[in-house]
Order: structure tokens, then C-alpha cells, then sequence
């Protein structure tokens, strides 16, 4: 897993490594300037290949330090170089100030007005406004400057740190616009923003420089996940069906069962050794004739699941996919009630709506929640609200703060779903896991998808994985199996590609 750093996590790594005498402000700028040029030049090889034109934007930080240098480094490769800066030289941090002499004595040249025609035809446009510490919406000159540029050299454009306009923490977009980068150069570490909200469809593609600060392991508090951290889901070979774990997966009633089953077939392939659909007694005949591996046990109401409950062997349940609101008004409270480890999907969500409070007074440390945006929001109105709320300000409001804080308040782990699905517990751990850049995985918007999610979850915790652990992993094999099979997904396919993955992963 990788750390993902806020703004000011990363302060607080620079001002260290400054203060402790291991680098200077201006040895930083410059190894900044060279990863910029370095992973321009890598993304775009035929612009190392002659001279070329380049406009550079520089702000009234120190982001604009590491543009003075970006700027001079394409310059001494022999390309014509025009520098617009947003600022009064005499406000500028010494070592910017440091950059900013350094160009102007050698070249002479910083614009200040409005963008020239001539650098509408430029090769490159760099980004070197505010980056990731901006804390209000782009104005003046620089929303100028970002507009006309954006417009005619989108597929060229590099972002300096993080595409400016966009909130480093959160991936909002602060007032009305923001770079829209083809590629952006984070240093050290990627920013939260970058896989977060919006953030993707402006930085493009994201390169990490190393700029030479210490690893700092513990300074971020957010991992990104990836899909290869799921070691240790082999299977010991001394053990039985029933030491592996048994799912219990209840249905909607007949015409409504098909969810529940893709949950139950996924549970099943991630190792449940046991998977049982708890079916209503008129939907069983359909059940049955559309399984083989998976059991069936009638369950029709709150009672019946309470006599199937009195197997001490069956270690987690899934509720949600297809229930329907009243089955799972009947069903959630006896569930939860058996102090057994449980996902809450879909219909098991929505149907507290009116009272989530009386969800969250049920819900104990053993249980998970899986909502996308509108059921996040029917359980979680007040969170949902500031999460959407008109971001004007930074840092602004992001998912990682709005995941953690709907698990303080549920008491347990909530996997707040979509491409950048987060995952929290109550004590503020938290995980992203993205389906974007080279993770990308747009087939996963398909009908049950969701609902195989969830059996992936139920599956883990059967097998006795603690709660915030199943849902990352769940979550990352999940996109994995996406992207293995790539274009014509169907949730069908998800469970099946799931042993090629494993295989793929050496597990």
C-alpha cells in the first residue's frame, strides 16, 4: 500500500528536512524542476528530440519557485521558453525569489498581462500557478491564463505538484474551473486529491518524482490500495470446508433472487468454504434450479432466520442485494442481533432510511457497510451534504473525511463505494481504492457488480478476516478482476475471473 499526503503532511516533511539542515528550499525547487522536465520528456519522447516552445505559468508561491526553475531547465535544452507569472516579486519566499532572479537575470523575460497570442501555439504549457497547497478558487489573471491555455493545449499540458484550481486533499474543484492536465508531477508522494473526486480527469496521468526527502514511513494517514495486497487468502491444506468459514447470503423473494445469488457465488470463489442462500420457501424452486455448489435454506421471516441462526457455524452474513425493504426491515435486527459478522448492502441500507439511528444503535465492531453515493446519502444525510456542498475554500471537505465520519458515527467499517471507493473504521483507518489511470476499470459499472462486492466482503469475513481488512481487500480484487477481464464485464463474470486473478497473484 502506498501513503497518500495531504497538503499539509507534506509541509510538514519539507519544513523538516529544511530545519534539519539535509537539504535547502532551493536544492528542493531544483530537483523538482528536474523530475517536471525528466517525466516530460518520458510521457513525451519527441519533445526531448529538438527545440521546442513552452509557456510556463508561475504563481505567487513556491509552487511558481519550481516553474522559474522548469522554466530554465527547458530553456538551457535550446526551446523557447515564455514565463508568465501571477505575483509581486517581493512577496515571494526567498528561495522562489532565488528562482525567479535567476530567470529573469539570464533571460529577462516575465510576462504579466494577458496571455500573448504567440503562446497559444506553444509545444508544452507548464502549471505552475499554486499546486497542491491552493486554498481558494482560481481569479484574475491566473483564471485567465488557465482557461485560455487549457483550451488550446490540453493534450500538452503538465501540472507542477497538482493541477492548480484542485483541492490537493480532496479532488474538488474550488469555484469554477480548474487545469485540466494531460500529465501531473507530484513530489514525493502522491496527493490524496489526485485519486479522490474529481482529480483523476484533471491530472491526466500521475508521476511521482523523488526529490530526495526522507520516507517518513507513518506521515500519511490514507493508503492507496492496490491489488496485490492480498496475501495470505491461500487455504491451509489440513483444513475442512467448515474451517474455512460459512456465508450466509438472504434473498429477496421469488423474481428478486438474482442479486443475492451473484453475492453468494462470490463469497463462494473468495474461499467461503460454505455458502448458503437463505431463500424465501415460495422462491425456493427457482433458487434451486439455478445452483449447484451453493446451499439453500428456507427462510421466510425474522423468526425463521433466528432457528437458522442457531448453527454456531455459520460466520458472517450479507443482507442487502434484492432483499426489499421490508424483508430487510425483518431480517437486519435479528442479523445483527446474533453478534455474527455482517454486510449491509443496498435494500438492508435503504430501508432504515426514515430512522438510520435505530440501524446504528443495532450495529456492533463485527459489521460492515456498503453504500454507494444515494444510499450513503439516505443513511447519512447530514454527512452527504457537506460532502456535495460548493467547495470555495480549501482544503475542502473530501470522501475520506466523510467515509470516516459516517463510520464514527456507525461504529463500524463503512466502504463508501464508486470509482474512488474509500474505506474507514471507526478509529480512522482508512484505505483508497481506485479505479483510475493504469487501474482504471469502467466495466464495473454494470448491473450487479455491486452485489458481487458484497459477497466478496461476506466471503472474507467468513474466513474470519477482520472487517476494515475484508473490505479493502475485497475492494481491490474487485477492480482487479475488472480490469483482467476488460471490455464486455458482466457482474457474472466477476466471481469466475476471480481464481484466474488469485492464480495471477501467487495466492
Amino acid at each position: 500500500m502506498i501513503e497518500l499526503l495531504t497538503a499539509a503532511q507534506m509541509r510538514i516533511l519539507e519544513h523538516a528536512a529544511i530545519e534539519s539542515g539535509a537539504v535547502t528550499g532551493c536544492e528542493l525547487m531544483e530537483r523538482a524542476g528536474h523530475g517536471v522536465v525528466a517525466a516530460v520528456f518520458s510521457q513525451w519522447p519527441d519533445l526531448a528530440q529538438a527545440s521546442q516552445k513552452a509557456v510556463v505559468l508561475c504563481g505567487p508561491g513556491n509552487n511558481g519557485g519550481d516553474g522559474f526553475v522548469v522554466a530554465r531547465l527547458l530553456r538551457d535544452w535550446g526551446w523557447r521558453v515564455e514565463v508568465l507569472f501571477d505575483g509581486d516579486p517581493v512577496r515571494l519566499s526567498r528561495d522562489a525569489r532565488a528562482n525567479y532572479d535567476r530567470w529573469v537575470v539570464t533571460s529577462g523575460s516575465v510576462l504579466t498581462d494577458s496571455l500573448p497570442a504567440a503562446a497559444l501555439n506553444a509545444d508544452l504549457c507548464v502549471d505552475a500557478l499554486f499546486g497542491v497547497g491552493l486554498s481558494r478558487p482560481l481569479q484574475g489573471k491566473a483564471l485567465e491564463w488557465v482557461r485560455a491555455c487549457g483550451n488550446a493545449l490540453a493534450a500538452r499540458t503538465v501540472a507542477v505538484d497538482l493541477p492548480s484550481g484542485l483541492c490537493g486533499d480532496s479532488g474538488r474543484v474550488l469555484g469554477a474551473t480548474a487545469v485540466r492536465a494531460a500529465l501531473t508531477v507530484s513530489f514525493h508522494a502522491a496527493k490524496r486529491g489526485s485519486y479522490l473526486g474529481r482529480g483523476p480527469e484533471h491530472c491526466g496521468k500521475v508521476v511521482v518524482a523523488d526529490i530526495g526527502l526522507s520516507a517518513a514511513p507513518g506521515t500519511g494517514d490514507v493508503r492507496l490500495l492496490q491489488g496485490n495486497q492480498a496475501a495470505g487468502l491461500g487455504k491451509d491444506e489440513r483444513a475442512h470446508k467448515y474451517s474455512n468459514g460459512h456465508a450466509l447470503i438472504l434473498t429477496g423473494g421469488a423474481g428478486k433472487t438474482g442479486a443475492a445469488r451473484l453475492a453468494a457465488r462470490g463469497a463462494l470463489r473468495i474461499g467461503a468454504g460454505v455458502v448458503t442462500l437463505g431463500v424465501p420457501p415460495l422462491a425456493q424452486s427457482e433458487v434451486a434450479s439455478q445452483i449447484t455448489a451453493l446451499m439453500l435454506a428456507p427462510v421466510e421471516d425474522g423468526m425463521a432466520l433466528a432457528e437458522v441462526l442457531r448453527d454456531g457455524r455459520i460466520t458472517a452474513l450479507c443482507l442487502g442485494p434484492g432483499l426489499g425493504l421490508e424483508r430487510a426491515r425483518d431480517l437486519v435486527p435479528v442479523a445483527l442481533g446474533a453478534g455474527r459478522a455482517v454486510v449491509l448492502d443496498a435494500d438492508a441500507l435503504t430501508a432504515f432510511a426514515d430512522g438510520p439511528e435505530q440501524l446504528f444503535a443495532k450495529l456492533h465492531s463485527g459489521c460492515i457497510l456498503t453504500p454507494h453515493g444515494g444510499e450513503f446519502e439516505r443513511i447519512f444525510p447530514d454527512i452527504a451534504r457537506t460532502l456535495t456542498a460548493p467547495s470555495k475554500e480549501g482544503p475542502a471537505y473530501s470522501k475520506v473525511d466523510a467515509t470516516r465520519a459516517a463510520a464514527r458515527r456507525a461504529g463500524c467499517v463503512v466502504l463508501f463505494k464508486g470509482p474512488d471507493t474509500v474505506i474507514a473504521d471507526p478509529q480512522g483507518r482508512c484505505g483508497i481504492s481506485s479505479a483510475h489511470y493504469e487501474r482504471a476499470a469502467p466495466w464495473l459499472a454494470t448491473a450487479g457488480s455491486g452485489d458481487v462486492l458484497a459477497g466478496f466482503i461476506a466471503g472474507l469475513l467468513a474466513r474470519g478476516i477482520e472487517p476494515l481488512r475484508a473490505g479493502q481487500l475485497a475492494a481491490g480484487l474487485h477492480v482487479e478482476c475488472a480490469r483482467h477481464f476488460g471490455p464486455g464485464l458482466i457482474a457474472e463474470d466477476l466471481p469466475e475471473e476471480l481464481p484466474k486473478v488469485l492464480r495471477m497473484l501467487d495466492l
